[in-house]
C-alpha cells in the first residue's frame, strides 16, 4: 500500500505543479488593432533580451535589429546561437526579460495573444497536423471558399496529389498527418501559410527535414507568393537564404554580422564566410 501511495503522489504533486505555474498572458485585451495590421511587415528588435525561466541566463543578450517591410531576411548561427528562441520570441511563446520588439509601429508586448498570434504566419521545422480532412487542417475556421484552398494546393504543389485522391480536399487525414510523407505534411503547412497570407512569415527550419526537390519547390513558392512579405528564414541550409536581402548572423545570443549575404561572402574574414565554406558553398 504504501509503495502505491508513493506512485500515486508523483500525479498529484504534476497537478499541484501546473496549478502553479505560470500563465500566458491574456488571449485578448483591450488594445485595439488596425483591421489591417500588420500592413508593411516592418519588423524592429530594441535591445531585445530573453531568458527561458528566472534565474537562467540570458539566451537573446540585448539584440537590436530592423527588418523593413517585404524584405527577406535569413538567420543563421551554430546549435545554441538563440535562432529559435528569436521566433519564441516574436510569437511571445516565452516573454520578453528586457527590450521591445515592434511591428508596424505596435509594440508587441501590449497587445492580446490571440491579436498578435492570428496576424502572423510560421511554418515550423517539424508540421503539426491534425486528424480530421484536408480542407479542416487547412482552414480550421471554414473562412475559405473551396475555389480558394484549391489555388494554395496548386502554389504549394499538392494540387496533382490531392486531385489523386477518391475524396480530394475532404481525404481523411490522420493524427500528425502519418499517412502522408513528411514532404507533403510541409507542403500542406505551406499551402496553410499561402492561404492565411499574412504580411510576416517566418520559416523556422522549415525546409530541414525535407529532401532537396521538395526544399527548392518550397524556396520557389516563398520567393514568387511571398515577394510583397516580410519573411524571416531560420536557415538549416545555407543555400536557401543565399538570395536573402540581409542575413544576420548570431552567435551567443547576440548579432555578430547583419548586412547582405555577397557583402558578407566578400569579407573572407566574416562568420557567415567560414560557414559557407564549411558548406561548400565557396571555395
Amino acid at each position: 500500500m504504501s509503495s502505491e501511495v508513493e506512485t500515486n503522489i508523483v500525479a498529484v504533486e504534476r497537478i499541484k505543479e501546473y496549478g502553479e505555474t505560470k500563465q500566458e498572458a491574456a488571449w485578448e485585451n483591450s488594445v485595439v488593432l488596425p483591421t489591417n495590421w500588420p500592413e508593411n511587415g516592418n519588423i524592429e528588435f530594441r535591445d531585445f533580451q530573453v531568458r527561458y525561466r528566472e534565474g537562467l541566463d540570458l539566451v537573446l543578450r540585448g539584440i537590436s535589429f530592423r527588418v523593413n517591410g517585404g524584405e527577406k531576411v535569413g538567420i543563421v548561427g551554430r546549435t545554441g546561437a538563440g535562432k529559435s528562441s528569436l521566433t519564441l520570441a516574436l510569437f511571445r511563446i516565452i516573454e520578453s526579460a528586457g527590450g521591445t520588439i515592434i511591428i508596424d509601429g505596435q509594440d508587441i508586448s501590449k497587445m492580446g495573444l490571440h491579436a498578435l498570434r492570428s496576424r502572423l504566419t510560421i511554418i515550423p521545422q517539424d508540421p503539426v497536423l491534425f486528424s480530421g480532412t484536408l480542407r479542416i487542417n487547412l482552414d480550421p475556421f471554414n473562412k475559405y471558399s473551396d475555389e480558394e484552398i484549391w489555388r494554395s494546393l496548386e502554389h504549394a504543389h499538392l494540387k496533382h496529389f490531392v486531385k489523386g485522391l477518391a475524396a480530394g480536399i475532404n481525404h481523411e487525414i490522420t493524427e500528425g498527418g502519418e499517412n502522408l510523407s513528411v514532404g507533403q505534411r510541409q507542403l500542406v503547412c505551406l499551402a496553410r501559410a499561402l492561404l492565411r497570407k499574412t504580411k510576416v512569415l517566418v520559416l523556422d527550419e522549415a525546409t530541414a527535414a525535407v529532401d532537396l526537390e521538395t526544399d527548392d519547390l518550397i524556396q520557389k513558392t516563398i520567393r514568387t507568393e511571398f515577394k510583397e512579405c516580410t519573411v524571416l528564414v531560420i536557415a538549416h541550409r545555407l543555400n536557401t537564404i543565399l538570395d536573402s536581402d540581409k542575413v544576420i548572423v548570431l552567435d551567443k545570443g547576440q548579432i555578430k554580422e547583419f548586412a547582405s549575404p555577397d557583402e558578407l561572402l566578400q569579407d573572407k574574414k566574416s562568420a557567415f564566410y567560414s560557414m559557407a565554406k564549411d558548406a561548400n558553398l565557396v571555395s
